[in-house]
C-alpha cells in the first residue's frame, strides 16, 4: 500500500522553464511486462467518475479497484478530476457526499480538480468538499485572481515501493466557461502545460526545501477531442489543439500523462525526446481503471520501461448458453477477490446507505410521459446517449419548461427558453407505465442551477446561435442548444464561422434584430457558460431564486402527460437566402438535417411545400446521414414551380415534414415572369461530392450579396 509522504501547495516558482532547467529522463520503452531487475511503481487512475456509485456498476467498479490494489501490493491510486458533479440522484440528492466517502473508502490519494469540482463554487470546494475528502485536490494552474499565487495545492508526493512519486494536477483552462462564473470569480485559470512544466522543474531542481520527486506523474483534466474524433494518436496530434500541446510540450521530466474531461478511452505511447511515455484516459463513469506500471532503474531513478492498459471494471458477461445458476457462480468467483476486503465492504456499505436515502427522497411521482424523451443518441446502446452536437427531444422540452416556468404568475416573464446540452445528464424513459419520479427528473438536471432571465436583442440572439459553433481549441467543436418551440432557424453548415445562421423565426415571423427578447435559462448558461459569451452582453438580468429541478417538476405537474416533440428547430438549407424566382419559374434547393436522433424519433419521408398559403408540391426526404459540423440526418432535394399568376414581391416558403411536422420557413422574392432570369439552384445527386458542390455554390451566392433572413424586420409583439 502506498503511503502519503506530504501534501504540498508550493509557492509560484519560475514563470517559464529555462533550457537547462530540466534534465530529460532516460528513454522509456513500452513492454508487455516489467523486467524483474527493475523496481516497479504501479499507478491506478480514473477520470470523470461523476458519482457512479450505485447499482451493480458501482459495486463492480469498487471490486475491480480493490482486486487490482491487492494484486499490486504497492501502488498509487489517483484521479484526473470530475469525481463529483453531474452525478446520478444517489449522489446528487446528498450533495455528492456519498461519492467522496466512497472514494475515501477505496483509498483515492490525490486528484486533479476537474471543472465539475467547481460546480458549487470555489468556497464549497475548499470548504465542504476538501473537508470531506481524504485525498488531495490538485490545481497547479488555478491562481488567485490577478496573480500567479496558487489557490490550490499544486502537487502531492507519494512514496511507492521506495520511489518518491510527484503527482501534479491541472484543470482545463476553459473552466470559467464551464461553471458558474460567479463561483470562480476570485480565480484565474492558466495554461495547464506551462503549470505542469513549472512544477516539474521545481520537483527536479535538487532543492529539497521546495519538494523533490524521483519520478513525476501529470494529471491533466483535459484530453483528446470529442465529437467525431480521429481514433489514433497520430491523427489526434495532427489535429492540434490542447491535446497535441500536452503530448508534445509537456516536459520530458514527466514520466506518465493521465487525462480526463473529454470522456474518451485510450492508452497511447506519447513521444518524448528519447523514447515514449504513457498517455492515458479511461473514458468516464468508472467503466475502466487505468493501470500503468513504471520500471525504475534505481541507480539513476529513471523510468526505462512501462506497461499501460485499461482494465474494464464490468463483471463477466453472461454467455448465451450459460444457465442462471452457473452465471451466478461465475460472478461470485469473479467477486471473490474483493468481497473479503475491508475497502470493498466499506465502499459497498456507503453505496447501499446512499441508495436507501435517495430512494426515500426520490420516490415521489411528479408526472407522466407518453413515450421516451431523451438526449440525442449516436447508436443503439444506452451508453450511446448525450450527443451534444445534435438537437434532442429532451433539450427542446427543457427549453419549453424554462419558458413556461418564467411566464407563471409572479415570475418575470420571457419570450424564449434555451437549454445547454451538457446540462442533460440522464434520460426520461417511458418504462412500463410512463410514470416520472423526482429521482428521474433530478437526474436529468442535477446541477441545481437557479433560473434566470436576461434581455438581449434579436441580433444578439442570432449571435447566440452562431456560438453553437465553438471557438477554435474548444473541447467540443459544436454544442447544440435546446430551444423553445416558438423558435425555428436555418443554417449553412459550410459558411464561414460567424456567418452560418441564415434565418431565425420567432412565433412564425422573422426575428427582428433590433427588438428586445427576454431569454430564460439556468444561471450557468445565462452567465455565458459553454462559451456562449454573447449572453454576458445582455441587460436587465433577473435571478428568480427558482431551482431548475423545481421548475421542471412544476412543469410536469401542470402539463402531464407530456409527449415528446419530434420537430426540429434548426435545419440546414444549402442555398443562398432569400430564395429568388420568377412567377412561373422553377426553384430547386437542398435541405438536410431534418431528422432527430433521440429515442423514438421517426425518419421523415416527405415535405409538403407551401408558397404563402398555397400548396405547390411535395419533396421526398431520404434517410441519409451527412457528416459535418454538426452531423445531420435526413436529406431532401426540393423542387417546385411558382404559379404563373403568383403575386410578386417578398413571400414565405414553408416546408412541413411528415411525420414529425418539422417546419422550415424561408423568405422568397418573386419577380414578374417577364422580368429578369429565373434563379435556380441545381438539385444534387445523393452523393456527398455533389452536396459539397451545391454548398460551395450557396456560399458564393451568399458572398455575392444575398440578404440573409436573419436581417429581416418584423418586430416582436410587446
Amino acid at each position: 500500500m502506498a503511503w502519503r509522504s506530504r501534501a504540498v501547495g508550493a509557492a509560484f516558482g519560475a514563470a517559464a522553464i529555462g533550457a537547462a532547467g530540466l534534465a530529460p529522463a532516460l528513454a522509456a520503452t513500452p513492454v508487455d511486462a516489467i523486467d524483474e531487475s527493475l523496481t516497479k511503481v504501479t499507478i491506478f487512475n480514473i477520470n470523470d467518475f461523476h458519482g457512479r456509485i450505485g447499482g451493480s456498476a458501482g459495486l463492480d467498479f469498487a471490486c475491480t479497484v480493490v482486486k487490482e490494489q491487492v494484486a499490486a501490493g504497492e501502488y498509487a491510486f489517483l484521479s484526473a478530476g470530475d469525481n463529483i458533479g453531474a452525478t446520478p440522484f444517489i449522489s446528487s440528492s446528498q450533495q455528492d457526499a456519498p461519492t467522496i466517502e466512497f472514494l475515501n473508502a477505496l483509498g483515492l490519494q490525490a486528484s486533479a480538480v476537474g471543472n465539475h469540482e467547481f460546480d458549487r463554487g470555489f468556497d464549497d470546494l475548499t470548504g465542504r468538499v476538501t473537508g470531506l475528502a481524504e485525498y488531495t485536490h490538485l490545481g497547479a494552474n488555478v491562481y488567485q485572481a490577478g496573480t500567479m499565487t496558487p489557490a490550490l495545492p499544486e502537487y502531492e508526493l507519494l512514496n511507492v515501493n521506495g520511489v518518491e512519486v510527484g503527482i501534479i494536477g491541472v484543470v482545463t483552462e476553459e473552466t470559467p466557461s464551464l461553471v458558474l462564473p460567479s463561483g470562480v470569480a476570485s480565480l484565474d485559470f492558466g495554461d495547464p502545460v506551462a503549470a505542469v512544466n513549472r512544477v516539474a522543474e521545481q520537483l527536479s531542481d535538487g532543492d529539497a526545501t521546495n519538494g523533490e520527486a524521483d519520478i513525476i506523474i501529470a494529471q491533466y483534466h483535459e484530453g483528446a477531442t470529442t465529437g467525431e474524433p480521429p481514433s489514433n494518436l497520430a491523427a489526434q496530434l495532427a489535429a492540434g489543439g490542447i491535446f497535441a500541446d500536452i503530448v508534445n510540450n509537456t516536459a520530458d521530466e514527466v514520466d506518465a500523462i493521465f487525462m480526463g474531461h473529454t470522456h474518451m478511452s485510450y492508452a497511447w505511447d506519447g513521444p518524448t525526446a528519447d523514447g515514449t511515455r504513457p498517455v492515458v484516459q479511461t473514458g468516464s463513469y468508472g467503466a475502466n481503471l487505468a493501470r500503468v506500471e513504471l520500471g525504475i532503474d534505481t541507480a539513476t531513478m529513471s523510468v526505462v520501461e512501462y506497461t499501460s492498459n485499461l482494465v474494464s471494471t464490468a463483471r463477466p458477461a453472461k454467455p448465451a448458453d450459460m444457465s442462471d445458476a452457473d452465471y451466478a457462480a461465475l460472478v461470485a468467483e469473479w467477486q471473490s477477490g474483493c468481497v473479503s476486503e475491508l475497502a470493498y465492504q466499506d465502499a459497498s456499505a456507503i453505496a447501499a446507505a446512499a441508495a436507501a436515502q435517495a430512494a426515500v427522497i426520490g420516490a415521489e411521482v411528479v408526472g407522466e410521459i407518453t413515450a421516451d424523451i431523451t438526449t440525442a443518441f449516436t447508436g443503439p446502446n444506452p451508453t450511446d446517449r448525450d450527443d451534444r452536437t445534435r438537437e434532442s427531444t429532451l433539450g427542446n422540452l427543457t427549453a419549453d419548461a424554462w419558458l413556461w416556468a418564467m411566464n407563471q404568475p409572479n415570475r418575470p416573464g420571457a419570450h424564449i427558453g434555451i437549454m445547454n446540452p451538457g446540462g442533460l445528464r440522464a434520460e426520461l424513459y417511458y418504462g412500463d407505465d410512463g410514470v416520472v419520479t423526482l429521482q428521474e427528473v433530478s437526474e436529468v438536471h442535477p446541477f441545481a442551477n437557479t433560473m434566470q432571465v436576461l434581455d438581449i436583442t434579436g441580433a444578439q440572439f442570432i449571435t447566440l446561435l452562431e456560438q453553437q459553433w465553438q471557438p477554435a481549441g474548444a473541447s467540443r467543436p459544436f454544442l447544440k442548444l435546446g430551444l423553445s418551440s416558438n423558435v425555428r432557424y436555418t443554417f449553412d453548415p459550410d459558411a464561414p464561422q460567424g456567418s452560418k445562421i441564415t434565418g431565425v423565426w420567432y412565433n412564425g415571423a422573422p426575428i427582428d434584430p433590433a427588438a428586445t427578447y427576454t431569454v430564460a435559462s439556468g444561471q450557468f448558461l445565462i452567465e455565458g457558460g459553454d462559451n456562449f459569451t454573447i449572453l454576458r452582453e445582455g441587460t436587465n438580468k433577473r435571478d428568480t431564486g427558482l431551482i431548475d429541478t423545481d421548475a421542471f417538476i412544476d412543469y410536469f405537474d401542470a402539463n402531464s402527460p407530456i409527449s415528446p416533440s419530434y420537430e426540429k428547430n434548426g435545419v440546414a438549407v444549402h442555398s443562398a437566402l432569400p430564395l429568388k424566382a420568377n412567377a412561373g419559374g422553377t426553384v430547386s434547393f437542398t435541405v438536410s438535417g431534418v431528422d432527430l436522433t433521440s429515442r423514438g424519433a421517426p425518419a421523415n419521408t416527405s415535405f409538403k411545400v407551401y408558397l404563402g398559403e398555397s400548396e405547390v408540391g411535395t419533396a421526398a426526404i431520404e434517410t441519409t446521414h451527412i457528416d459535418g459540423l454538426p452531423t445531420r440526418d435526413g436529406l431532401s432535394n426540393v423542387t417546385f414551380t411558382v404559379p404563373a399568376d403568383f403575386p410578386v414581391g417578398e413571400n414565405v416558403l414553408t416546408l412541413v415534414a411528415d411525420p414529425s411536422n418539422t417546419t422550415v420557413r424561408l423568405l422568397i422574392d418573386i419577380a414578374p415572369a417577364a422580368t429578369g432570369p429565373v434563379v435556380e439552384t441545381d438539385v444534387p445527386s445523393d452523393d456527398a461530392a455533389s452536396l459539397g458542390l451545391l454548398t460551395g455554390l450557396a456560399v458564393l451566392l451568399t458572398a455575392a450579396g444575398a440578404v440573409a433572413v436573419n436581417r429581416r424586420r418584423q418586430a416582436i409583439d410587446s
